[in-house]
């Protein structure tokens, strides 16, 4: 069975906002890193609109440094489902628009062969964790006290506290600590 995981960057007083973020090369590098064993992502349309077309084009112009387009040529390569009921259609390669049930994707999307499902974003991943579907959190945190804005898991009613145990962390040149947790 293929493993959910959630990956974000986010900020010391919990915000998610790509404005607020450090996007160095190794930044970049980590990620890089991080999506190689991604076989899919899921997103929800806010955040595929953020991601797409943006790392196509990199990928394609091969514009941006090293590591930006390395990044965008993984990215690109990657299969992606994007769940919005509000997204007629889409001209990227390998994307797919689903207007299902979400738990009853995902759960036969892990059912299938394959590499690792990473979702990114916040409304998608909130709903994910309710449902008790996510098995990995990856977090970067970054060392950047936003003070507004939107925070992860906002409004959440979990049915229970989620305990989650560390089994890798990463401080970075640029401060910031990427974390790895999984459900015990």
């Amino acid at each position: 069975m293929r493993k959910l995981i959630y990956a974000i960057n986010v900020t010391l007083d919990g915000y998610f906002d790509h404005t607020n973020m450090t996007a160095d090369e190794e930044m970049l590098e980590y990620h890089t890193h991080l999506i190689r064993a991604a076989g899919l992502f899921v997103y929800g349309r806010k955040t595929y609109q953020l991601m797409a077309p943006y790392w196509p084009d990199i990928a394609k112009n091969r514009s941006g440094t090293k590591a930006e387009i390395d990044f965008a040529e993984e990215f690109d390569s990657k299969d992606k489902v994007v769940f919005s009921k509000t997204l007629n259609s889409t001209d990227a390669r390998n994307t797919r628009i689903v207007r299902a049930n979400l738990q009853d994707e995902i759960l036969k999307l892990k059912q299938e062969s394959g590499k690792d499902i990473f979702v990114g974003g916040v409304d998608i991943p909130s709903q994910l964790t309710e449902l008790g579907l996510v098995d990995e959190y990856h977090f970067v945190v970054h060392p950047v006290l936003a003070g507004k804005g939107r925070r992860l898991f906002e409004g959440n009613s979990l049915p229970k506290k989620l305990r989650l145990k560390l089994v890798d962390s990463k401080i970075l040149k640029s401060g910031c600590v990427a974390l790895r947790y999984v459900k015990p």
